[in-house]
């Protein structure tokens, strides 16, 4: 058995590092590794975790990765400091992801070869099968708890306080208080071992902080799913489909709790799984017109198959909501692997001239104020609203500020006639511009017996719905369509401009998931004497803000999680900017972006740049 073996450059950190569990899909290692992230939460120094999982039920590889650190960057970073390997079949891959200095935890039960292992990094073996197959007869029992005891030497490892473990596990099993004891004297077998044999703590450690404050930790689909209950919707129509099925499930929990009637136990609310995609966007459009707020979460896929109806609902002016929450495609792509590339699917989707809404949340807390505004938005602008979230914050924790909500606001249906304004004489056109925004009004089926709206089409029309092919009418519809585009690029969330710390005539553009990685790779370049001036853009149509940004700058970094630059060719299209004068910085092998490769990527480029000027 190999005991801890300590070379010369052992990484020494405090509160600053990543580990990395390496399992088998389906062994029951997640809620260990959950626990194990929790735990040092609860001691108050903040944690990003990602679930790194195949697109398979059970027996191919999944990785579990935190990120811990005490300043706050929550983004991924590439290089692991401890690897705790349960997985031989990616034993390779895993040592060679480890930095040098790094540790790597492992089942020592079986001895392997020196050659198995690189000689710059710090081995701790731990017969780990051994420990179970002595102490449990049951094969399942021995596979869980065998989790169970890697959480228990790893928290005698770093210093990770066992009062916190202890009370997390009596917290999750307080429903079944039989497991409490099992599982804490599984820990404890870990922890003795490791404190017996394993010489620790190691130099990464743990210290207790007040770092997280009053942040909580929920991941982005969750967070959509609350707050399209709090945006007032009543009905989702969906098929399942990786990585979005949690919204609905978390969106289903919530109704569960806020939209049941409490006299007569009814539901207030409709959720129907449909046959397909396509059937799940018809049923949202439905439910719209007749005046419920609705939506569907779905991901790349589901986006290809409802196009035709995206733009029925573009042409006669529903209100809807779609979630997309994007994985790395084409077709099937890798489902379980996260990207942004669906932006221009989604801005221009359908046929013929069409542009669509978008929202671009950063975070959990975007993620719920964003699925609020969208039905907000889709009402006032009588429109399919798209909010993209990626995988990385759908399916993943993040820590964010405390979600919040003002009880007095008011929901916002936009421009509804009531039936005492068709009765008082006012002139109603279901296509009729009244005041120069180019958002007609609007009613809900039978709100009058023989006056109002009671049908829609797809096709052509004049002002007043009755069916025309005329040229003229046509033109007039389309260009009134592209004013209320241009006034919903005033009701979108603005982008958000941050300034360096001195002058610079360089620039980045970024949005979604990648806020976390941009800012700290903003840090590192500073610290290199490299300054740029930030602008995250959270909305589409572009606010005025965008031009102005691109314009103030000699050149601009587009940074972006696709293969293709679909932001700057977004924005190249819609503001006829130079292309010259936006840079790529492209990530996209389906892991989260780092702020290591955005710093290296942009420092490729100035530093050239400085030198020939110089």
């Amino acid at each position: 058995m190999l005991q801890i073996v300590t070379p010369v450059n052992a990484l020494q950190s405090v509160n600053d590092f990543v580990v990395k569990f390496a399992n088998v899909n389906g062994s029951g290692s997640a809620s260990a590794n959950q626990l194990f992230a929790k735990a040092i939460l609860r001691m108050g120094v903040p944690v990003a975790p990602r679930n790194i999982f195949p697109s398979n039920i059970q027996g191919l590889p999944t990785w579990y990765e935190m990120r811990i650190s005490e300043k706050g960057y929550l983004g991924a970073r590439s290089g692991t400091d401890l690897m705790v390997a349960m997985n031989p079949q990616t034993w390779d891959q895993d040592i060679a992801s480890i930095v040098p200095g790094g540790y790597l935890f492992y089942d020592s039960t079986k001895p392997m070869p020196a050659s198995r292992f690189r000689p710059d990094i710090n081995i701790i073996g731990m017969p780990l099968t051994e420990l179970c197959n002595r102490q449990y007869s049951d094969p399942r029992q021995r596979q869980l708890f065998k989790n169970i005891i890697y959480v228990g030497a790893l928290a005698a490892l770093i210093n990770l306080e066992i009062e916190v473990l202890e009370g997390l596990i009596k917290e999750q099993f307080k429903a079944k208080e039989k497991l409490i004891a099992p599982n804490i004297n599984a820990l404890h077998i870990g922890r003795d071992y490791a404190l017996t044999h394993l010489n620790g703590p190691i130099g990464l450690t743990l210290r207790r902080s007040d770092a997280v404050g009053d942040r909580i930790s929920i991941d982005g689909n969750t967070a959509a799913g609350l707050g399209a209950v709090y945006g007032g919707a009543t009905v989702a129509a969906w098929y399942p489909i990786t990585p979005s099925t949690s919204l609905v499930e978390g969106f289903a929990k919530y109704c569960a709790r806020f939209r049941v009637d409490k006299e007569t136990g009814e539901n207030r609310f409709a959720i129907v799984q449909a046959e397909d995609e396509l059937a799940s966007i018809g049923m949202v459009i439905g439910a719209a017109w007749n005046g419920a707020r609705a939506f569907t979460a779905t991901s790349g896929p589901g986006i290809s198959l409802m196009q035709e109806f995206f733009g029925l609902a573009y042409f006669a002016e529903i209100p809807a909501v779609v979630f997309d929450v994007q994985r790395a495609g084409p077709s099937t792509g890798m489902p379980t692997r996260t990207q942004q590339c669906d932006i221009l699917a989604c801005a221009y989707a359908s046929h013929g001239d069409t542009k669509h809404v978008l929202l671009f949340p950063e975070d959990p807390h975007e993620c719920f104020t964003f699925a609020a505004q969208a039905f907000d938005l889709a009402d006032r602008l009588q429109t399919p609203i798209f909010v993209l979230l990626d995988l990385d914050i759908g399916m993943n924790e993040r820590l964010v500020k405390p979600l919040a909500w003002d009880d007095f606001k008011q929901l916002d249906r936009g421009k509804v006639m009531t039936k005492a304004d068709l009765d008082s004489g006012r002139d109603f056109g279901r296509y009729l511009d009244v005041d120069g925004d180019g958002i007609p009004y609007r009613t809900y089926p039978g709100t009058h017996p023989t006056k109002g709206a009671f049908f829609t089409r797809g096709t052509s029309k004049d002002r007043y719905a009755r069916y025309t092919e005329q040229g003229a009418a046509y033109q007039d519809n389309m260009e009134r369509l592209l004013r209320k585009f241009a006034t919903a690029a005033k009701l979108v969330p603005a982008p958000i401009t941050k300034l360096a710390d001195k002058p610079t005539k360089f620039g980045a553009i970024y949005y979604g998931s990648s806020s976390a990685a941009m800012a700290e790779a903003a840090d590192i370049l500073a610290a290199q004497g490299i300054m740029l001036n930030l602008l995250r853009v959270r909305g589409f149509p572009f606010h005025d803000d965008v031009s102005a940004f691109i314009e103030s700058h000699e050149r601009i970094f587009v940074v972006e999680q696709n293969r293709d630059a679909q932001l700057r060719s977004l924005i190249i299209n819609e503001l006829e900017i130079n292309p010259a004068k936006l840079q790529r910085v492209l990530h996209y092998d389906g892991s989260p972006i780092t702020a290591r490769m955005i710093s290296e990527s942009i420092e490729a480029h100035l530093i050239p740049a400085q030198r020939s000027a110089s």
